[in-house]
């Protein structure tokens, strides 16, 4: 089985994803191509014309498949590419272009948003990582469908809700991996999130306020993605908070990384976008107890009594609600972790087979 698979914005969780289905389907012959995850606007729209321009040859092979994420053009592409018409195709979202914060993020734009509905008509079948991120995607192309001053076509929503289910990206076997936990203080917490606004970094100088001001004591790991403009509150952070930091940035060493998570306690989100939170999902398999507000795809798989309330326009009660939880946790770690259910199957070994039922339905070998 041949199969064509595009990563747009090959960012960092896209890039894991691919590379795991190419793993874990090795009877399919792939042909990849991706584009870096930068210059997100001219990416998002012109996708399609660098890969026309740059790779025509391997387009114009023959594919029993396409496999696309969401910030692939598809319907620009198909129409470019007469060898790709017929091609079933599925794709994949990681994300949507509906549901970021209001204000701070600049990728949410109606292009961006228009683009990936035609990409969705274009599919023939569409995954989500996660129920939020297709219940979000759905409600938010309806609501921009609605504004159109007529003509608008409604009647699309239902045949995109139609073939459209939820398949997680997997996680990694190696982070099922777990060391014997000490049991003395002081509790170690983890937040390994992209240092951008949408991940809550203000959220989480609070958070640090208060435990502090509520005198827990606690060391902390602040890991994950970092960008050359940060918000300000990772400086506030580091100097208010040096003598609790263990560990500041981002790890390269993917072993490293995991024997953090390891030796790690809890992990916590002050989020106020995450699709589906694999970093979370990672450290829940290292062993870590899970603390995050009650919103976005968390409630999905952390037990209720780990979900702080969320006040997700109230940054100093959220920050409060999500403190408090974590210094309950703190208070019964081994209790807490011993309630976590067992999720094993969404490692890529079981996941794969959910893959490879898919991709069955789709090819025509």
């Amino acid at each position: 089985m041949r199969i064509l698979l595009l990563s747009a914005y090959d960012a960092a969780s896209h890039r894991q994803w691919r590379q795991g289905l190419v793993a874990h389907l090795s009877e399919c012959v792939w042909t990849v191509l991706t584009l870096p995850d930068r210059f997100f606007s001219w990416r998002i729209r012109g996708n399609a014309l660098s890969w026309v321009a740059e790779q025509a040859e391997i387009l114009k092979q023959p594919y029993d498949l396409i496999i696309a994420t969401s910030m692939v053009d598809l319907a620009t592409l198909k129409g470019l590419v007469p060898a790709l018409a017929a091609t079933p195709a599925l794709l994949y979202f990681h994300e949507n272009q509906f549901a970021y914060p209001e204000s701070g993020h600049a990728h949410s734009s109606v292009e961006a948003q228009i683009t990936s509905i035609y990409s969705a008509m274009a599919a023939d079948r569409l995954l989500f990582n996660s129920a939020y991120n297709r219940k979000t995607f759905l409600q938010g192309a309806k609501a921009l469908l609605k504004k159109m001053p007529d003509h608008a076509p409604l009647s699309v929503i239902e045949v995109l809700e139609q073939k459209s289910a939820v398949l997680a990206v997997p996680v990694e076997q190696i982070c099922f991996e777990q060391n014997e936990r000490r049991g003395d203080q002081p509790v170690t917490l983890v937040w390994n999130h992209r240092w951008e606004y949408d991940k809550g970094p203000e959220r989480l100088y609070l958070v640090l306020k208060e435990l502090s001001r509520c005198r827990l004591d606690f060391e902390i790991h602040i890991l994950g993605q970092q960008f050359r403009k940060r918000p300000d509150a990772f400086a506030m952070i580091r100097t208010e908070f040096a003598t609790q930091i263990k560990t500041w940035g981002y790890i390269e060493n993917r072993n490293s990384y995991l024997q953090i998570l390891r030796q790690s306690d809890i992990v916590f989100s002050t989020a106020l976008h995450d699709f589906q939170g694999l970093a979370m999902l990672e450290a829940m398999a290292a062993g870590c107890v899970p603390v995050a507000p009650k919103r976005l795809a968390y409630p999905e798989y952390i037990p209720a009594s780990l979900l702080a309330d969320s006040y997700e326009h109230d940054a100093g009660q959220d920050a409060i609600a999500i403190a408090s939880m974590i210094i309950h946790v703190a208070d019964n770690v081994a209790q807490c972790r011993g309630n976590i259910p067992d999720f094993s199957g969404r490692s890529w070994t079981p996941m794969a087979e959910a893959y490879r039922s898919e991709i069955g339905l789709l090819a025509t070998p």
